[in-house]
């Protein structure tokens, strides 16, 4: 090398061709021609040093085998193992991620339960990739309708966290006329365990002491589901 001249190692998403870029392919080509990462790499926008935002896109996706599905639950702090992930970019991948829950979620209508896919296309996403065992309820109204839903407990579920008195108590408040449980198994295998058949029969027999019935359990795997009601469980 002379003397004087310097190489420049590092490159950046611009020393890409023009339609490799994720925001012109995104303009040019739409927002569904992007792959995980280079739609990932637009939220984080800048490279760190010799790494292209795609790059640290690649690296965020393959902290956990789930791939993007870890993204559904990470935390700042997991974010941030990846060299070039600070406070700010951690920041922007968690609004993204939670502006899509709740886009999935949100209805402008009151939403009538008549079927277990309602409530699944509702929660799956939200649901499916959890590590631990998240507990909720769907309060419904006279007319099946969705008052609202509400977690009751995380933890292994057992008889000591999901206990009648939590769950309602808040049904009472929300003037509930009926309800529903849900709550996901981490391991994606939505098969119901004796522990889980056991809970339902015990939250059954209070709400018809107190005069709310309990109209199904739902139990969430990856991208698979079990209704109880449908499998004649209860």
């Amino acid at each position: 090398m002379k003397e004087g001249i310097k190489v420049n190692n590092s490159y950046t998403i611009k020393d890409l061709p023009l339609n490799e870029r994720p925001r012109e392919k995104l303009n040019k080509y739409g927002v569904s021609s992007l792959s995980n990462a280079e739609l990932l790499a637009v939220i984080i926008r800048t490279g760190q040093g010799e790494d292209t935002a795609i790059d640290l896109a690649h690296r965020i996706l393959s902290i956990d085998s789930s791939g993007i599905g870890f993204l559904s639950h990470a935390t700042i702090e997991e974010l941030k193992t990846v060299k070039g992930i600070g406070d700010c970019k951690a920041a922007q991948i968690q609004a993204a991620i939670e502006l899509g829950k709740r886009i999935s979620s949100s209805r402008d209508d009151k939403i009538k339960v008549d079927s277990p896919l309602v409530l699944v296309d509702l929660l799956m996403e939200r649901m499916r990739y959890l590590k631990k065992e998240h507990f909720k309820i769907a309060i419904l109204d006279t007319k099946n309708q969705i008052i609202s839903i509400e977690r009751i407990s995380i933890g292994n579920l057992n008889a000591s966290i999901v206990h009648p008195r939590e769950v309602f108590n808040i049904a009472i408040k929300r003037s509930a006329n009926s309800l529903i449980l849900i709550h996901n198994h981490p391991s994606g295998d939505p098969t119901p365990s004796k522990e889980d058949i056991n809970i339902t029969n015990r939250l059954i027999e209070a709400g018809s002491i107190i005069g709310i019935k309990v109209l199904d359990h739902i139990i969430i795997g990856d991208n698979r589901y079990i209704s109880f009601k449908q499998r004649n469980i209860i």
